[in-house]
């Protein structure tokens, strides 16, 4: 068995025990490739499982064309989770606007449906802020559950190929790291991961986690 294969073994045997463990699980799903990945290891174990979107109001139209499409080929069980404030209301100080936006809907949702555990598409490489998170971290209103901590970028672009997986097309046109239009710019192979993402943003990702951001 290659690497590869041991690290999705690792993966399904993480999901499989969120599964058993919390009696209403939940999978975060930006779109991304690293959420998408999680989403398709998940439903191999619960076809049914309920998937949630941060509709942050921002994203780029690629984004909510793949959302729907996806929605329609995987028949999910989607919840697009929706913020009580508008952009215009909380844009020009990150924090406030990733916090209101993202993170506060979040939380409403994952009260709303009784989420006691929630599938994040996060990884240990790909930013310092992640790098020491726990496969399970338990949090004020559910426990994260981490699956592919232990992959790498590589990892899960040779995974999405292998399995023929769809992936959000801005990926095609330089983007490596998708998050909200106003502050996401393709980044070319050879700069991190997420220079492509609002350097801002990136400097307050540990104060921005600890109030319940992914």
């Amino acid at each position: 068995m290659n690497l590869l294969n041991l690290k999705i073994e690792k993966s399904l045997q993480i999901i499989r025990e969120a599964l058993q463990s919390f009696s209403k699980v939940a999978v975060i799903w930006s779109t991304g490739k690293d959420s998408t990945v999680v989403l398709y290891l998940t439903r191999q174990l619960d076809p049914n499982i309920m998937v949630f979107f941060g509709d942050t109001t921002q994203k780029f139209k690629e984004t909510y064309d793949f959302r729907d499409r996806m929605a329609k080929e995987w028949n999910l069980n989607l919840i697009n989770m929706v913020p009580d404030v508008t952009y215009e209301e909380v844009k020009g100080e990150r924090e406030r606007c990733c916090h209101h936006l993202k993170t506060l809907p979040a939380v409403k949702f994952l009260v709303k449906f009784t989420i006691d555990a929630a599938l994040v598409g996060i990884r240990w490489d790909e930013h310092p802020a992640r790098a020491n998170e726990d496969y399970f971290s338990q949090r004020p209103h559910c426990c994260r559950v981490h699956p592919i901590l232990h992959w790498t970028e590589k990892d899960i672009w040779a995974f999405i190929k292998q399995n023929k997986i769809p992936y959000n097309p801005l990926y095609d046109r330089g983007y490596r790291s998708i998050g909200c239009a106003p502050c996401t710019i393709p980044a070319p192979p050879e700069a991190p991961e997420r220079s492509g993402r609002a350097k801002d943003k990136e400097e307050i990702m540990e104060r921005l986690r600890s109030l319940g951001y992914w």
